[in-house]
């Protein structure tokens, strides 16, 4: 039996580093679906974090203006409606564990900002 190779993400196009605002969130319509693009310069690690839009306990596409903080040490972003935290690193939520976004990696390649 051969080893099937690893498919390498297929990155697409979100939106440009200057329409991100530093230390919050902005909203991308990539391949239909809505991202909220979050860049934190400050934090230790990756700074740029890729979500889905959608609350999923309101179901409104609210993500995106939430509040990010920290919360016992993970980087977290408050759902404007209910007030949830979502972890930015995996989309899981603090205090309902059944509740969770979808994630996407990101990345800057030069200006552009990319999802996968």
């Amino acid at each position: 039996m051969s080893a099937q190779p690893l498919q390498q993400p297929v990155w697409l196009h979100a939106c440009l580093r200057q329409d991100l605002v530093a230390n919050s969130g902005v909203v991308a319509l990539v391949d239909g679906a809505q991202v909220a693009l979050f860049y934190l310069p400050d934090a230790d690690g990756p700074t740029l974090y890729a979500v889905s839009n959608r609350d999923p306990k309101s179901g409104a596409n609210v993500i995106g203006r939430g509040i990010v903080g920290q919360l016992n040490g993970d980087l977290v972003v408050a759902s404007p409606l209910y007030k949830q935290h979502f972890r930015l690193a995996d989309g899981s939520c603090v205090q309902y564990p059944d509740q969770r976004l979808r994630t996407w990696q990101a990345r800057f390649n030069g200006d552009a900002v990319e999802i996968a």
